[in-house]
C-alpha cells in the first residue's frame, strides 16, 4: 500500500472511527481546506477538530468504511460508506436513536506527505430521507 492510501486509511480507520482528533497534525498540513457534504467549509486543524466533534456527538458508533481507493500522483479517491447511531441534533432533526448510513466519496490532495484538501461529497439527500422517515 502507498503512503498517500495508508495515510487515507489512517484518517478514516484511527481518526474518524475512533473520534481521535489528536491525530489531525500528523495527517494533515496545518492550513489545509476541507469542504463536507454535511456543509462546511473549513479550514486548519481547529475547526476540522470541531467539525469531527459534531458529526460522531451526533452519531453514536459513527464509522466510516472504505470500499475502494484508486490513486493518481498527489491525489487519491475513496468510495465510503458512513453509518452510526442518530444520538443527537443532526442536520435538525432531533435524535431517534436508530441508524442511517449513506454512501459518497472522499476526495484527498497531498502535499509534502501530508493531505493539503479534502473533499468529502456525500449522499445528503438520501441521508436526510432517512432521519425524516425516523423521526415518526
Amino acid at each position: 500500500m502507498s503512503v498517500q492510501k495508508a495515510l487515507v486509511e489512517k484518517f478514516y480507520h484511527h481518526m474518524w472511527n475512533r473520534a481521535d482528533t489528536s491525530l489531525t497534525p500528523d495527517i494533515f498540513h496545518e492550513d489545509f481546506t476541507f469542504r463536507g457534504s454535511l456543509g462546511p467549509v473549513l479550514v486548519g486543524h481547529e475547526e476540522f477538530a470541531g467539525y469531527v466533534e459534531s458529526v460522531t456527538g451526533a452519531l453514536g458508533d459513527y464509522t466510516c468504511d472504505i470500499l475502494e481507493m484508486t490513486e493518481e500522483e498527489n491525489r487519491v479517491a475513496a468510495k465510503m460508506l458512513f453509518h452510526g447511531t442518530h444520538r443527537g441534533e443532526m442536520m435538525g432533526f432531533a435524535p431517534t436513536g436508530k441508524r442511517v448510513e449513506w454512501h459518497g466519496s472522499a476526495h484527498f490532495t497531498f502535499a509534502e506527505g501530508k493531505v493539503s484538501d479534502l473533499w468529502v461529497l456525500g449522499d445528503v439527500h438520501g441521508l436526510l430521507q432517512q432521519l425524516e422517515a425516523n423521526q415518526t
